[in-house]
């Protein structure tokens, strides 16, 4: 038997071998099953998961994202929410497959984030496999008339109709006949154009083409040979639209050896999509960038931060962006909130943090943690204000410990100022702190913890109810008289006072029986005491000898 017997023999046996083998598909497996049906696209789980992600962005620019548990298959169906058809177009969609994480280690994540080692500590736990790789899929799919184009039919890589080409030749579309493989073992220089690609004719009209690929499924792959140890080797390829049916209009280049596509551009991308100048500076939607990064649009340029929870740690959206109203912050993943917000036209320094970290509001030069300035003849420099009516607006300070704390703000639904020392309380529970002072919008103007008070008409009142004293004793007045002798008016100055002269005493040298604990302080009320119960003393001595000289008076007069 001959060289050509085997050939045909093998020819002939090769495909049974095949067909009774089990197939094996080079490659990972996808995250889900994709099926079409005739109003919706399914993606069904292939393995298992803590949830999927589906985005899909249409050729309106509108973005619709879906979040479902690994149990429930995505779905995108050819009307919208409201009932409304899609639009016809090219759609791209991306399918992110969060996996399973063991519950010890999200919390051990949430305590490294917290303590600052997230990152560190995530790579740790993905190295070890604790947390699994991301799995993300991503394809197209199109809607023409209403209905989806039917997904899986391939393009023919071949010309259709092609002649057939004798033994050892070759035809293109056109049919004509060429020879098959030429190899040149030397410098291939063509003084001309090049076309490259089935269909291909003669008198090709080239225009300003140099190289031109002509045919229904266009790539240039980068086919790397390297078998040295440490060499690169991975392949690439340049590729110009997918070659199923209902695929996207993009060029993309890919990581074949990867099997990744890490830059890809849908076709009608406007002008300067992404556009980079000669010094470096990258402009989006402009060739003119003014700075590093430039975004230009008609609304609302942006820049979407989204945190995934794929890697253990819990999901996150920030957006950040800029109009007309204002520069935001928003919480996508906390219900679109603005916690951050600046307004056209903010002074400078509105907010400023210096080197040390003091922040000033209104100046660019802080020195104090929080250093406020402003420069307003009839407004304050800071508002504080509670929405809840029975709530308190102020400041609250703890001390280093934390378990005790000081307020100065408004009591809204005691309609006063008032001033707190709270020991081992916050803010939730003001009322159980002590109250030193409060300062009343009607009547009182201030009103001490111990009920002390000032009037709207300058009074002091000192506190004296009966409830509030104990060990309540009459005072003699032998101690009264012998604490009155005591007592040396003196005329001063305060030092702090230098002009204004003022009469009193000096609480150093104070008796006894009037003197604070502290020989630093007097209290005007114990010195009027005293002077009282002298007094009271006096009185019942003058009545005494006021009766006596009317009786002596009487007796003359017989």
């Amino acid at each position: 038997m001959n060289g050509k017997s085997w050939c045909r023999i093998l020819a002939l046996a090769l495909p049974l071998a095949l067909a009774s083998a089990p197939l094996v598909l080079a490659g990972p497996v996808p995250v889900a099953e994709m099926s079409v049906g005739a109003a919706a696209i399914d993606w069904h789980a292939t393995g298992s998961y803590e949830r999927l992600v589906l985005t899909v962005s249409g050729p309106d620019g509108q973005v619709i994202r879906q979040e479902v548990d690994a149990k429930t298959a995505p779905t995108f169906g050819l009307y919208d929410a409201a009932g409304s058809p899609r639009p016809d177009g090219s759609y791209r969609w991306e399918l992110r497959a969060e996996p399973q994480i063991d519950r010890a280690v999200r919390r051990q994540l949430a305590a490294a984030r917290a303590a600052g080692r997230g990152d560190a500590v995530a790579a740790e736990l993905r190295q070890s496999g604790k947390i699994p790789p991301e799995r993300v899929e991503s394809g197209s799919f199109a809607i023409v008339g209403g209905v989806f184009v039917g997904a899986g039919q391939q393009e023919g890589g071949e010309g259709h109709g092609v002649k057939s080409a004798p033994k050892g030749h070759s035809a293109n579309k056109a049919g004509n006949v060429f020879n098959l493989d030429q190899v040149i073992a030397d410098d291939l220089i063509v003084q001309g154009s090049a076309c490259i690609g089935l269909d291909c004719v003669n008198n090709e009209s080239f225009g300003f083409d140099t190289i031109r690929l002509k045919e229904n499924n266009t790539r240039i792959k980068f086919d790397d040979t390297s078998t040295g140890t440490g060499f690169p080797n991975h392949d690439w390829q340049l590729t110009a639209n997918d070659s199923a049916s209902g695929g996207a209009n993009k060029f993309s280049i890919e990581d074949i050896t990867a099997a990744t596509v890490p830059v890809t551009v849908t076709g009608s991308a406007p002008t300067n999509a992404i556009f980079v100048d000669s010094t470096g500076r990258v402009g989006f939607r402009t060739s003119t960038p003014v700075l590093d990064l430039h975004v230009a649009t008609s609304n609302t340029p942006a820049m979407r931060l989204e945190q995934n929870n794929s890697g253990g740690f819990t999901a996150q959206t920030w957006d950040i962006a800029g109009n007309e109203a204002n520069f935001f912050v928003r919480d996508v993943t906390g219900g679109s909130r603005l916690p951050f917000r600046i307004r056209p036209g903010a002074p400078t320094s509105s907010i400023d943090i210096n080197a040390s970290g003091n922040v000033g509001v209104g100046t660019a030069s802080p020195s104090d943690k929080v250093d406020i300035q402003c420069n307003a003849a009839s407004k304050a420099c800071v508002t504080v204000r509670n929405s809840n009516a029975a709530g308190f607006s102020g400041m609250e300070a703890f001390d280093a410990a934390g378990n005790s704390s000081f307020f100065l703000g408004v009591d809204a639904a005691g309609g006063s100022d008032r001033i707190n020392y709270l020991n081992n309380f916050d803010l939730r529970f003001l009322a159980n702190g002590t109250e030193r002072l409060r300062f009343n919008n009607s009547g009182n103007v201030i009103t001490a913890a111990s009920g002390a008070l000032l009037t709207n008409g300058g009074v002091w009142q000192s506190v004296s109810s009966r409830e509030s004293k104990r060990d309540i004793a009459e005072l003699s007045d032998n101690d009264a008289l012998k604490a009155l002798q005591g007592l040396n008016p003196v005329t001063f100055r305060y030092k702090a006072e230098p002009d204004e002269q003022y009469v009193g005493f000096v609480a150093e040298d104070v008796p006894e029986l009037v003197a604070t604990n502290d020989r630093k302080h007097l209290n005007a009320m114990d010195i009027v005491a005293v002077l009282t119960k002298v007094v009271q003393e006096q009185q019942k001595t003058i009545e005494a000898l006021s009766t006596k000289v009317e009786q002596l008076e009487k007796a003359n007069q017989k």
